[in-house]
């Protein structure tokens, strides 16, 4: 989608790393932004993007001085990508659309409910167009990886998805993300809550806790004392943020879970809208926007299963995994355990 990060480039270097050509789609989908949400206002950084991706193609030269593997950049435009029709966001929709039902209608679905079918509708055209052997998504859009997973799945689509950890922050640990932009300093000091949470509920599962209540009462009460905090101070102060879900899922079906089964382990996830602020203070470090525009942050962590079943959660979700029917290559077989273990 653009508004490149560190995060987006660490999928581009994981690529390179295992092919021999990369291929980039910059493309703001239309088609995952709903009737009201912030599609005129997204972040579009063609110039610095393109600048990114020319240094980052220079620092992968091999040893020979040949240049980097990055062979293209797409950037289609919306009238070839929906070239029947305009696109339509509303919940009815018309036109041709990909539909991953329940998944898509779970977690992020409930609150935007055409986002999946859009991130769906966009990849199978992009899989369709390109064609490639592997493609490669972050884990912090979690759900987005498991519905894309299990599409490449049910439509038998001959390429491996490939995922793996989210980039945070050095300073904070806040998820990198495009939409980050929008946070001045007073947004982005509270923002980092639902990292803080739910690393708050990690702890309780390694404490041993199992049972739902138990594992997100350690994620509630850290967003409840932060959100109290704020509320305390003056509108000048503050940073007001509201929690839309804080979830403990099966990995496989995202479905809430009332305990762990710790064969499986589970996915910590959650998701707080930030508030514009009330009032600016003069000479304040603002984000682009004045901070005058709510801003939607997600986050989750793997909870790993036991270590004796063998292949553990983070490296089924981390994995490349084959849609298609065809034979698996050994090599690539072999490589799928690479990928570092969240903690």
């Amino acid at each position: 989608m653009g508004a490149l990060h560190q995060g987006h480039l660490s999928l581009v270097r994981q690529a390179a790393a295992e092919n021999d050509k990369v291929f980039i789609s910059i493309y703001v989908n239309p088609t995952q932004f709903g009737v009201n949400e912030d599609l005129d206002s997204y972040p579009k950084t063609w110039d610095k993007d393109i600048e990114m991706l020319r240094q980052l193609n220079s620092d992968l030269k091999d040893s020979s001085g040949r240049e980097g593997p990055i062979d293209a950049i797409f950037a289609p435009t919306t009238e070839s990508m929906y070239p029947t029709l305009p696109p339509d966001s509303s919940l009815p929709g018309t036109g041709s659309f990909v539909n991953i039902t329940p998944l898509a209608n779970l977690l992020e679905g409930k609150s935007r409910p055409v986002f999946f079918r859009g991130v769906a509708t966009v990849c199978m055209k992009l899989f369709n167009i390109v064609q490639p052997t592997r493609v490669y998504f972050g884990q912090k859009d979690v759900q987005q990886t498991v519905i894309i997973k299990r599409m490449v799945r049910d439509f038998h689509l001959d390429t491996r998805v490939c995922f793996v950890p989210t980039e945070r922050e050095n300073d904070d640990g806040l998820a990198m993300s495009s939409r980050n932009v929008y946070l001045g300093e007073r947004r982005r000091r509270v923002g980092i809550v639902l990292y803080q949470a739910l690393q708050a509920a990690e702890a309780a599962y390694r404490m041993g806790m199992r049972r739902r209540e138990e594992v997100l009462a350690f994620a509630w009460e850290v967003a409840d004392r932060m959100s109290t905090a704020q509320d305390e101070l003056g509108v000048e102060e503050r940073a007001r943020f509201e929690v839309d879900y804080i979830s403990l899922a099966d990995p496989d079906t995202l479905e809430e879970v009332q305990s762990v089964d710790e064969a499986k382990g589970a996915v910590l996830s959650g998701a707080i809208k930030m508030l514009p602020l009330e009032s600016v203070r003069a000479g304040e470090r603002l984000g682009m926007g004045g901070d005058e525009v709510g801003v939607r942050l997600i986050d989750n962590i793997v909870l790993a299963p036991r270590p004796t079943t063998g292949m553990t959660l983070a490296m089924v979700l981390l994995r490349c995994t084959r849609g298609g029917l065809g034979r698996r290559d050994e090599r690539e077989d072999e490589q799928e355990h690479r990928y570092a273990t969240p903690t």
